[in-house]
């Protein structure tokens, strides 16, 4: 037993199961043995690897993107760049690097972002530099200027709670002992409140996931936006209403048991796109999925230029990279995006209102 299982035994023994969002902040954030304080998990030597470390095209695409909506604005003469989770930094350099050419947009920025881990504020600043201010939450984020932010594979890593259908109410999903080691279990048969609006739409047995956390950073985004201008891009794999199961494991770029040595693994759950919707007190997009957001914003004709000065296994890497960004086959159609904005403003580039 590892040193962090040790210690979730021990809160179970003292306190009874926990629920799957006390295990997945542990497992994620526990300070001394947690996967994310711990290590650098991205690309092909970590667990996972994201949309920015597969290509620039998709910073470059949200970059602009984002300098458009700065201009239809007014392009405000002081406002904040920020990211939620920015992972090694690489989305934000590339965002810069595409923003260079628009005349005041970078001058104007400053730079905000989000991580609670260690090692990944270690590779931000590598990539970076000094001209970046950290925080711990959005909380911290200035609120006396326009907010432009983007948040990829953010929500996803938040915990989620699990909830089972059980006639009139609902039995939470928990993590308790048997024989010694992580299980999942249930708990007793309640009302939910939260969950009432879904008892139209589930049946016996269906397995429901809600993220505490998720609505309430939604609505600190939305009210900053609509108070100050701006925009906020989250891009994320799931739906417009969370369904059934999608807790999973990755280490090493494949699955593995969610409880199976808990702080070697990445955890994630499906994003319930619609609560995120409903949280915001700004106008929000409709849900579009990231290819058919990425095609709007010209990432073909992006492609075929950088391509003209590629042959052989370079050429045959970009274009493969193209295709799994896009392709609804591959990101395509599993990331969904969705963008928040001010009520008297247009929605971003490649978004519907």
């Amino acid at each position: 037993m590892s040193d962090l299982e040790a210690h979730l035994a021990a809160r179970i023994r003292a306190g009874g199961p926990l629920r799957v969002s006390e295990f997945m902040a542990e497992a994620l954030l526990n300070p001394t043995h947690g996967y994310y304080t711990t290590r650098d998990p991205l690309g092909a030597a970590g667990d996972f690897t994201t949309a920015p470390e597969i290509s620039q095209m998709f910073g470059e695409m949200i970059g602009l993107c984002l300098a458009q909506s700065w201009l239809d604005q007014g392009h405000p003469a002081r406002f904040a760049l920020a990211e939620l989770g920015p992972g090694r930094g690489t989305l934000m350099a590339d965002i810069l690097r595409a923003t260079r050419a628009v005349p005041g947009f970078t001058e104007a920025a400053t730079l905000h972002l989000v991580e609670a881990s260690p090692p990944l504020r270690a590779a931000q600043r590598a990539t970076l530099g000094e001209e970046v201010t950290w925080h711990d939450s959005i909380d911290t984020l200035p609120e006396d200027r326009a907010l432009f932010l983007v948040a990829n594979e953010f929500f996803d890593a938040l915990p989620i709670r699990q909830f089972l259908r059980s006639g009139p109410g609902w039995r939470e999903r928990l993590v308790g002992l048997e024989d010694e080691s992580l299980r999942f279990g249930l708990g007793d048969l309640l009302a939910q409140p939260a969950l009432h609006h879904r008892l139209a739409d589930t049946q016996e047995g269906d397995l429901v996931e809600i993220c505490p956390q998720a609505a309430p950073i939604m609505a600190a985004i939305g009210t900053r936006i609509e108070a100050q201008g701006g925009v906020g891009i989250v891009i994320d794999y799931g739906d417009w209403r969370s369904l059934g199961d999608t807790l999973q494991a990755m280490r090493a770029h494949e699955k593995v048991a969610p409880l199976e040595a808990p702080g070697t693994a990445d955890l994630t759950a499906h994003v319930d796109f619609e609560a995120l919707a409903n949280a915001t007190p700004s106008a929000h997009s409709r849900l579009t999925p990231q290819g058919v957001f990425l095609e709007r914003l010209g990432i073909t004709a992006r492609a075929q230029a950088l391509a003209k000065g590629l042959s052989g296994a370079a050429l045959e890497s970009h274009i493969a990279a193209h295709r799994r960004l896009t392709h609804p086959e591959e990101m395509g159609n599993l990331f969904k995006t969705l963008a928040v904005y001010p009520t008297d403003a247009t929605p971003p580039p490649g978004f519907e209102a």
